[in-house]
């Protein structure tokens, strides 16, 4: 038992400590105390963080929590990563697009017909939208629809993205398409147009064009039985709940089964991946669109994804109340104006988190991608504080 514990402290401790910088040491205990505070407050249980800057790793450490149910983190540990899921379907987009094979600009009706009869909601009731949903409404969150009303819920256990989608296109948006933004169950909407287009099961499509080249052999939409075992526990805290779950809930009926039969791939929210299979994913991201030779993207996709296509909060009133200082892109959040924010980033970072607690950003100015993984749902929220720990140290 004393060696098991030792073994596991001994996995907890960075493995880089300090580095120069400027003739001086990155404070990397910083980071470490930043985990270790997350597990005492009891945010999250066993989380890791990786820092890549300059073609390296330069900070990667695992903080195991030790708690009864939760289990150590380990190279094979499989996360589930919920709207991380976002701009990896974001990117199999762009590469439709620069095969010319589909426009932003197209209504969705061009591909799925069920939406050329669209229904909005208005103050005197359901009327038949004036205005046409577009691909690019999807993309950027102003196509009018949300999340978890009951009627998505029940689309959520279609038996694929076809049904998934006819059942969403029968329903009405909140607002006429492209007039606001709310984020929403787009990106479901997007995978069955990646499926109409390239004739490929939006699975298959993700693993030829993005998973296969960038070496992401364990990141995918379903589970196995020996995945299941590698699945990180779910930690709960939501002020009167506390402790482990190994199956895990979502807090939305369990919608998110990880079934190996489920054809409805959720390209939202259905990924599980790994720390490496990001890693490459975010070192893809942070050289413009290329890994070890491969392209996946243009510069000028990664420029589209990151320009401004909506507003941040407060202007866009449905935005998140923590995205003040940065605006929407397609689907990633970018930082704008960091005095406004609050700390000390570069204007232009971007990236997106996972609804139990798993972040990622790309800062092209530094050269540098931060990543966070764990699996926790909390009251409380992280990302600013890993954002001030992240530029106090690197």
């Amino acid at each position: 038992m004393k060696l098991s514990i030792i073994i596991l402290y001994l996995f907890s401790i960075p493995y880089l400590i300090s580095q120069e910088k400027d003739g001086q040491k990155y404070q990397t205990e910083i980071l470490v105390n930043f985990q270790k505070k997350l597990i005492k407050d009891e945010i999250t249980g066993s989380n890791e963080v990786v820092i890549f800057k300059d073609g390296k790793i330069v900070f990667h450490n695992i903080e195991n929590s030790l708690k009864k149910n939760d289990k150590p983190i380990t190279s094979k540990t499989i996360f589930p990563i919920w709207s991380m899921s976002k701009p990896v379907t974001v990117v199999a987009m762009l590469t439709l697009h620069e095969k010319g094979l589909i426009d932003f600009d197209d209504p969705v009706s061009k591909y799925i017909p069920s939406f050329s009869n669209l229904k909005c909601k208005g103050i005197n009731g359901i009327y038949k939208c004036e205005k046409e949903l577009k691909l690019i409404h999807l993309m950027n969150h102003r196509s009018g629809y949300k999340y978890y009303d009951g009627y998505y819920l029940d689309a959520f256990k279609s038996k694929d993205l076809e049904e998934l989608v006819r059942k969403i296109a029968d329903k009405p948006v909140d607002f006429e398409p492209g007039t606001k933004y709310l984020y929403g169950i787009n990106h479901s909407i997007l995978g069955r147009v990646v499926e109409v287009v390239s004739g490929m099961s939006f699975d298959k499509y993700l693993n030829k064009s993005i998973f296969i080249p960038l070496e992401m052999n364990n990141t995918k939409f379903y589970l196995t039985d020996h995945d299941r075992d590698l699945f990180q526990p779910l930690f709960i805290n939501n002020g009167s709940i506390k402790g482990f779950s190994q199956e895990g809930i979502t807090g939305v009926g369990d919608f998110v089964t990880y079934d190996i039969k489920n054809r409805a791939y959720l390209g939202g929210e259905g990924l599980v991946s790994t720390t490496k299979d990001f890693i490459n994913f975010s070192q893809m991201l942070l050289n413009n669109g290329t890994y070890k030779g491969k392209k996946i993207i243009s510069p000028e996709s990664i420029k589209l994804m990151t320009k401004k296509h909506s507003e941040g909060y407060p202007v866009e009133e449905n935005s998140f109340a923590n995205t003040v200082g940065f605006y929407n892109g397609f689907s990633i959040w970018v930082m704008e104006k960091p005095e406004v924010a609050g700390f000390d980033a570069p204007r232009g970072i971007y990236g997106h988190g996972g609804y139990q607690h798993t972040e990622f950003w790309i800062d092209p100015e530094n050269s540098l991608f931060a990543l966070f993984m764990t699996r926790a749902l909390s009251y409380k929220q992280h990302r600013e504080k890993f954002m001030k720990a992240v530029y106090l140290v690197f």
